[in-house]
């Protein structure tokens, strides 16, 4: 007759170490184990030779662990660590502050904008929120493309005036 806890002490960590290696889940390997030891509680009595054991334990083992990973694929999860996790959403968190950050700088800008003369915010508007050229935005305003040109630069000018004093405010 074979003592099955002298079995558990004696075969928990190769087990557990089969099915780590094949879950690469901490969690689902415990689970793998704990399955292994079931199944082999219900067939104990068909193993012959009590030399085998750990054979037969590493088999059930690995073919539960199989059985594991495919059960996680169907649910359409990847078993992910918890350090990945978490270095995800940090990741994910800095790439958002980033973005608001950046939605908050355009509409000061913007503002700004509003504060220049009409020739200058016209040209400002095209070349930056429309995206066009110079050359483009001399066509739609019916201007020289020189002009366009100074226009743009005499308002970069005071939209920096504009920033450098309310940065000294």
């Amino acid at each position: 007759m074979i003592d099955f806890s002298e079995i558990y002490s004696l075969f928990y960590k190769r087990l557990f170490h089969i099915g780590y290696s094949i879950t690469r889940d901490l969690h689902l390997a415990e689970d793998v184990v704990q399955e292994t030891f079931i199944k082999a509680m219900k067939k104990i009595e068909t193993i012959e030779e009590d030399s085998k054991v750990g054979a037969w334990l590493s088999v059930i083992a690995t073919r539960t662990a199989i059985d594991f990973v495919r059960i996680e694929r169907k649910k359409k999860g990847i078993p992910m660590e918890q350090e990945s996790f978490e270095c995800l959403g940090k990741v994910m968190k800095q790439n958002v502050e980033e973005e608001v950050e950046i939605g908050f700088l355009v509409e000061e800008v913007y503002r700004a904008i509003r504060k220049l003369t009409h020739e200058y915010q016209d040209v400002l508007m095209l070349k930056l929120g429309q995206g066009l050229k110079e050359n483009e935005i001399a066509h739609v305003l019916d201007l020289k493309p020189s002009t366009v040109k100074t226009r743009i630069y005499r308002a970069r000018k005071q939209l920096k005036l504009l920033y450098l004093d309310q940065i000294g405010a």
